[in-house]
């Protein structure tokens, strides 16, 4: 089995160097040998279980999504939201640096874990976690997460499937998601007195809530970067002979 490994080296406010390895299975983008032999009540299924979930408490006894946090959220207990960290993110590819908080930081690789835990819902972010990019902005996260569903639509239209491009399934995969982190939050209230778990779930949802939103405009924010497209097109019809 092929693997990729994605480290995160976080340096906490007592100088306390934390490693979280994230290891993904190639074939399946899926975590590999993250969740621990012992797991709390609070990652059960029916523990504030998703209105939407798919699975059944006899098929499923723990939530994967949960079962696959809480690694990190036992290891960050006690940390203050907005403490100051430094986080270096190593993949294949590059090595990343980041001054940030301790909310940013279990953000950032929550979501990747999130991605890869094996709930469905979570599951169409997978290409973006196969290309994780740590601390993404707005406008990083609106152009990634757009340009890997018209990707999807691209290959979905190549086996003879309709392809949506007014981007409306994408819109549900985001309303979906917001299910799972209200979901979610609730479970890592019950998990932790501190609120940087909490806190991390409640900067995705922002991103999360904010995409339809960005979908109904049009994406108007980003459109200016494909001018060039545009005004190769007028060329086009400038150059086309007159019938």
């Amino acid at each position: 089995m092929e693997i990729i490994t994605i480290r995160y080296y976080l340096t906490l406010p007592e100088g306390v160097r934390e490693t979280f390895t994230v290891k993904l299975d190639v074939a399946k983008l899926e975590l590999v040998d993250n969740i621990p032999d012992s797991l709390p009540t609070w990652a059960q299924l029916d523990f504030c279980q998703c209105s939407h979930c798919p699975f059944t408490p006899a098929e499923c006894p723990y939530c994967p999504l949960a079962a696959n946090l809480v690694p990190i959220v036992e290891r960050f207990e006690g940390l203050i939201s907005y403490s100051e960290i430094a986080v270096d993110v190593m993949t294949a590819e590059r090595f990343i640096t980041q001054h940030t908080t301790v909310q940013r930081g279990m953000s950032s690789l929550m979501g990747l874990v999130m991605a890869t835990s094996g709930c469905p819902y979570m599951a169409f972010f997978k290409p973006m976690a196969r290309f994780h990019l740590p601390f993404a902005s707005a406008e990083e996260t609106v152009y990634r997460a757009t340009s890997m569903y018209l990707l999807a639509q691209y290959f979905l239209n190549k086996e003879g499937h309709n392809a949506d491009l007014t981007l409306a399934g994408l819109r549900e995969i985001y309303y979906d998601i917001e299910v799972v982190n209200v979901a979610v939050a609730k479970r890592l209230r019950a998990a932790t007195e501190a609120d940087s778990a909490v806190n991390a779930i409640i900067l995705l949802d922002i991103y999360t809530k904010a995409m339809p939103v960005v979908i109904e405009e049009s994406l108007g924010e980003i459109r200016y970067l494909f001018t060039p497209y545009f005004e190769e097109l007028s060329k086009r019809s400038v150059k086309k002979p007159k019938g």
